[in-house]
């Protein structure tokens, strides 16, 4: 394949570790041909102002509760925990539009862009109409996705959703929960549709929403569907104790026991929070080689609990990081929560790192979430490696937090130091994207805000 451009920079974070004089050649199909270390520039290559760094797959996304934001955070009455949560968040999912959920989209893909992400999975389960019923094209809802992720230049891994009941014991869903509803036969279909639009930088996969909200039945008939195809499965899974009790009384097993035993893991999985495991399913997942996904902006603000981030990373299971609720929209905050929440209950500091291996806690969760980015997202390469797409972050020296640090500092002060988005410049597929929302889009999604948030008869939090 011949090559695009070159591209030059001072230093860069390639395999673990900060490269100087880096060059990286981009091919005609927007993907890495050649990273070449200690290599000075020629005279054909851009040269890159900054320190460049890999960007990071968002693996969990659910693009339409970026309309929720900020409408959730009071107490009238009562306790207040996911669940009320999740029946308020309904109020939302049962009005938002095709034309509404493309401009919501619109700003989220653009703010997440500013947040260091270039790849986005959206676990789509919002499906049909408000009532319940199929659009003239069924996939109305997808593709305002996909149109979001072309209006701002992010990849995106569409991942549509099985959803067939509403709990363990439930022969079907709840009213307020039909615009969900899809079968494994309906998901698969989506996900080749999606695939044969060839659209540019948008692949797909599936997903089941949860045990308590797909039946051994469901999953049975997915997996025999998806055969030995080489997409991701995702599944939210052992988020909250309540469901970790209901599963236990439903099938005698935890959640993640009974996916060991019965859900045929393998690297393809994706299992979606995991945070009440005990250390024997952690060992079988560890095994299966599939997947974990931690949101750990979500999980505190819905009071989820702390997954054992230590057992996870001791057992070497393939690990990144999502949005999810959309309450954090950048990866920095994220890694930083992600140790931050551990430091907090062992009270003790740098619990992520390996001291003689890997010192930095920042280095290492990065590193993790780089690659298990990539299998988040269908992709066999991700970061700065030959055969990944050519996406990149370059950092900005003169960001207050990066500002005479020595070079060796650079990413420990991004993830620990900074106040977010510390980079210059976003590259996708080879070129720089804008990555601030431009005008139209923040127009376009203060419009949907005021229609589906306004005090005469609109939704109401």
């Amino acid at each position: 394949m011949p090559a695009l451009k070159r591209l030059h920079a001072p230093l860069a974070w390639v395999h673990g570790g900060w490269q100087r004089d880096v060059l990286l050649t981009v091919d005609a199909t927007g993907h890495w041909s050649e990273i070449t270390v200690n290599h000075p520039a020629p005279p054909d290559a851009e040269k890159l102002a900054g320190p460049v760094i890999p960007s990071l797959v968002n693996a969990h996304s659910h693009a339409f509760q970026r309309a929720f934001v900020g409408l959730a955070e009071r107490r009238e009455v009562g306790q207040d925990d996911f669940w009320s949560w999740r029946d308020r968040m309904y109020a939302l999912a049962l009005r938002i539009s095709p034309q509404q959920l493309r401009a919501v989209a619109s700003q989220l893909y653009a703010e997440l862009l500013r947040g260091g992400y270039t790849q986005v999975c959206e676990f789509h389960y919002l499906h049909h109409a408000a009532a319940g019923q199929e659009f003239e094209d069924e996939l109305d809802m997808a593709w305002a996705l996909a149109a979001a992720a072309e209006d701002t230049g992010i990849g995106l891994t569409l991942l549509p959703v099985v959803y067939t009941r509403a709990g363990f014991d439930a022969a079907g869903l709840r009213p307020d929960q039909h615009r969900f509803a899809a079968d494994a036969d309906w998901a698969w279909r989506a996900c080749q549709r999606v695939m044969a639009a060839g659209l540019p930088r948008v692949n797909a996969g599936v997903a089941l929403h949860s045990l308590r909200g797909a039946a051994p039945g469901d999953i049975t008939r997915l997996l025999g569907l998806v055969g030995s195809a080489d997409l991701p499965i995702h599944i939210h899974v052992a988020e909250q104790t309540a469901e970790v009790a209901d599963c236990l009384q439903a099938t005698g097993q935890r959640p993640l026991q009974w996916l060991a035993e019965h859900g045929r893991l393998d690297p393809r999985w994706q299992l979606v929070h995991a945070t009440h495991a005990e250390p024997a399913e952690i060992e079988a997942v560890a095994l299966s080689g599939a997947g974990i996904v931690i949101c750990p902006g979500t999980e505190a603000n819905l009071g989820d609990g702390l997954a054992d981030l230590p057992r996870w990373l001791q057992n070497n299971v393939p690990l990144t990081v999502g949005s999810d609720s959309q309450v954090t929209r950048g990866w920095v905050e994220e890694l930083r929560w992600l140790e931050y929440g551990q430091r907090l209950a062992h009270r003790q500091r740098n619990i992520a790192s390996m001291p003689g291996t890997q010192p930095s806690s920042a280095a290492r969760l990065f590193d993790a979430a780089v690659h298990g980015g990539a299998r988040a997202a269908g992709f066999t390469a991700w970061g700065l490696t030959p055969g990944a797409r050519a996406d990149a972050l370059v950092l900005n020296r003169e960001a207050d937090a990066l500002r005479g640090l020595p070079d060796e500092a650079l990413l420990d002060a991004v993830v620990f130091g900074s106040n977010g988005s510390p980079w210059q410049s976003v590259w996708v597929a080879g070129r720089a994207r804008p990555w601030r929302a431009p005008q139209r889009v923040g127009d376009a999604f203060e419009a949907a805000m005021h229609e589906l948030w306004r005090p005469d008869g609109g939704t109401s939090a």
